[in-house]
């Protein structure tokens, strides 16, 4: 999946003693950059903990002049000011966030723990202070009779409520626990995730026999050479954790015993008697929202996050969930007799094992549909697919990009483009960072430097929007060279961009992806749509030594096996969303002595529940899980899949019309959706766009599960394209 910074920290009083402002930190005055991007070339890590430590002061001052106002608390005086408070802290750390997951360092994960405490103390000071709540609750009091518009309205509602489930109507007992929960879990969720990125990068598994190598595609032994070039280990091969590495070993590589090496380091990440061991962390974290949720009077965390979300209680995720389990698990099993059989076909007499399936699966793909995904990447150059992105969306919206050599960047692998409407207007700033690096974490995901909103003064604020992969690099002898699943990974993360850069509403908090955890994949998962349209296909999957288009009868081949292995896809996957339900609809805490054994227990619990076959693991094992221990999913890894009941459907209304670039849709979509942020509740949203809520039957069929009476005939899908 994909990771969203929280960009908005609402107002409190709060007075912290800060160093004195430096003249040079480009924190403390306007940017003066085009477009008013950061200026990256001049940021240092030593300007993060002053800018830090003054935008919390700065931020403090402005709640502090909303609740010694004299007059009556109003929307504007209260309500709007809160929602524009903190503007200076919200530039650093829209930068300091990026920087911790794209370009990160010892130094600045150093910081980023020792900010962290008082970062969750600010908010805290914020969210619990009463002088502050007393004045949102009598604007709230009085909704009725003023006289707000709906995007108003809606501002009202989500600011009482945001202050309501931060506890801020507790007693002080309770708010003083709430408290110290709060900044032990900013700590321990930080932690978690440090430590997965330092696994990922203190693997390395060394290849000194080139017979090991048998299977590989040349592209995965260029990487290993140089990398081990890289480690002072020429004659070597070195291979990591990051995806281009593992995956296409573990698809490949006809070493058995390597398989399993790097199988196993990949899905213990974080389990390991290292430091980076995530083991008690974890549970930790578990205990922690447990308590925290019993405070706010609920029974589990799950009850407390998923009231606030499209799916609204635990029974309706599970039943939903359930809902596509029992056909998924059916084909993997199906799926896993089929492998079975081929490794007896070859002479083999040994057992299936989860370091065998992406190998034996790839054969068998390979054998069923002529498919080798070394001949497809080669249509699949990097900057080739994003020229077919920018055409598609010129298509459908009009957008037109430029890329821009002008404008700081962070990083110089990253490119620049600027975002124009069809008539040339500027809609915003699009950074793209593609490949992994040890500074990186992984995964691919979407954030922003600056939101959309209007401005007090009434000015229209254009958004700077980044999406980050680690996609395949570029070698010595030839470019980048997406595999299939890299490029539909970029038609997501560009799905979220489009939601950020089009984003045209009033308010800060309100603005772009600020919207449910299963709503807010819906724009990035509908794009991977055209990603699978041949018609589409056949505009950007162009061979990148001749140009050509890729042959009519190979993208036939990849339609008709679009299917192929989606059991084991979707079990994977919804494994992981149970594992998250698990954690999440406990009602009793791990006790002290079983912190180091609770991921083993729940593990176990989870995998006898469902029936899981042992062939196929966790997509996201609790140890190295950070969506849900260090992101924003916890108690809603099931959002992939609901969005996917969301983008099946949507699609749906494409096709309907026969025409997947129907311009009129496309407007439909854009004001309904990708231009409406928070504003409205996310269903009333859908169905303005539908004329109707969602029905499952589009999103069983482009997962394989169930046959279009009419088509007879599945269109492809993937869930989530994002391996973290």
């Amino acid at each position: 999946m994909k990771k969203y910074l929280l960009l908005m920290i609402l107002p409190v009083f709060f007075m912290a003693s800060c160093a004195p402002a430096e003249k040079e930190n480009p924190f403390f005055s306007e940017y003066e950059t085009p477009f008013g991007v950061p200026p990256f070339d001049e940021i240092e890590n030593e300007h993060f903990e002053p800018a830090i430590l003054e935008g919390i002061k700065k931020q403090s001052e402005e709640v502090q002049t909303i609740i010694l106002n004299p007059e009556a608390p109003t929307f504007e005086n209260t309500i709007a000011a809160l929602d524009y408070s903190g503007e200076m802290l919200g530039n650093v750390l829209r930068v300091f966030y990026n920087f911790n997951s794209s370009l990160t360092s010892p130094e600045i994960q150093q910081i980023a723990q020792e900010m962290s405490p008082k970062l969750s103390e600010h908010s805290d000071n914020i969210r619990l202070n009463m002088d502050l709540f007393h004045r949102v609750q009598a604007v709230h009091d009085q909704k009725e009779e003023l006289d707000l518009n709906p995007e108003q309205m809606r501002l009202l509602e989500e600011t009482y409520k945001g202050f309501v489930r931060s506890g801020a109507d507790l007693p002080a007992v309770k708010q003083e626990r709430l408290r110290e929960i709060n900044t032990e879990l900013s700590s321990l969720t930080l932690q978690f995730g440090q430590n997965v990125l330092g696994e990922t990068n203190a693997f390395k598994m060394v290849v000194d026999n080139e017979e090991d190598l048998a299977g590989l595609p040349e592209s995965s032994i260029e990487d290993a050479t140089e990398r081990a070039a890289m480690e002072d280990m020429e004659g070597k091969w070195v291979f990591t954790l990051h995806n281009p590495s593992v995956m296409p070993f573990l698809y490949n590589a006809d070493n058995r015993g390597l398989r399993k090496k790097m199988q196993q380091a990949y899905i213990n990440r974080g389990n390991n008697d290292n430091e980076f061991n995530n083991r008690e962390i974890l549970a930790k974290i578990a205990n922690l929202r447990l308590e925290r949720s019993r405070l706010m009077g609920y029974d589990t965390y799950a009850d407390f996050s998923l009231e606030n979300t499209m799916a609204g209680d635990v029974e309706t995720v599970m039943n939903f969930v359930d809902e596509v389990w029992d056909p998924a698990i059916a084909l993997a099993r199906e799926e896993a007799r089929e492998l079975q059989a081929m490794i007896y076909e070859e002479g083999h007499d040994f057992t299936l094992e989860q370091w065998d399936w992406r190998y034996y699966a790839e054969k068998v793909r390979r054998e069923k549909y002529d498919l080798d995904e070394q001949e497809i990447r080669q249509y699949f150059e990097l900057n080739t697919v994003r020229d077919g992105i920018f055409m598609i969306v010129d298509k459908l919206w009009g957008l037109q990009f430029v890329e821009r050599l002008d404008v700081p960047k962070y990083h110089e692998d990253v490119q620049v483009f600027e975002v124009l409407e069809a008539d040339g207007s500027h809609i915003g700033i699009l950074y793209m960072d593609f490949h992994p690096r040890d500074s990186k974490r992984g995964g691919a995901w979407m954030s922003s430097y600056r939101s959309q909103r209007v401005d007090q003064d009434g000015k229209f604020v254009h958004p700077v929007i980044t999406i980050v992969c680690n996609f395949s690099p570029p070698s010595a002898t030839r470019p980048s060279l997406l595999t299939y699943d890299e490029m539909t990974t970029f038609f997501h993360e560009f799905g979220h961009a489009l939601h950020g850069l089009l984003s045209d509403v009033h308010y800060p908090s309100l603005a772009g992806t600020s919207v449910t955890r299963d709503f807010v994949e819906l724009p990035s998962q509908i794009m991977e749509n055209w990603a699978n349209e041949p018609e589409v296909m056949e505009t950007f999957a162009l061979h990148y030594e001749t140009g050509e288009a890729m042959p009519e009868s190979l993208m036939d081949r990849i339609v008709e096996s679009a299917h192929f292995n989606q059991g084991f896809a979707t079990v994977e996957f919804l494994m992981s969303t149970y594992l998250d339900m698990e954690y999440h609809t406990t009602t009793e805490p791990f006790d002290e002595d079983m912190l180091y054994d609770a991921a083993d227990i729940v593990e176990e619990s989870t995998i006898r529940k469902k029936g899981m076959i042992p062939e196929i693991h966790f997509r996201h094992a609790s140890t190295h899980f950070n969506h849900i221990f260090s992101g924003g999913y916890s108690a809603g890894y099931y959002s992939y899949l609901w969005s996917g009941l969301l983008d099946a459907d949507a699609y749906e209304a494409f096709r309907e019309t026969g025409n997947v670039y129907d311009r009129e849709t496309a407007k439909s979509f854009r004001e309904n959706i990708l231009e409406r942020g928070n504003t409205k509740d996310a269903m009333e949203m859908y169905v303005d766009f539908r004329g109707r809520e969602p029905v499952i039957e589009p999103l069983l069929r482009q997962r394989g599960l169930a046959v279009d009476p009419v088509k007879k005939d599945p269109v492809p899908f993937d869930v989530e394209p994002v391996i973290d």
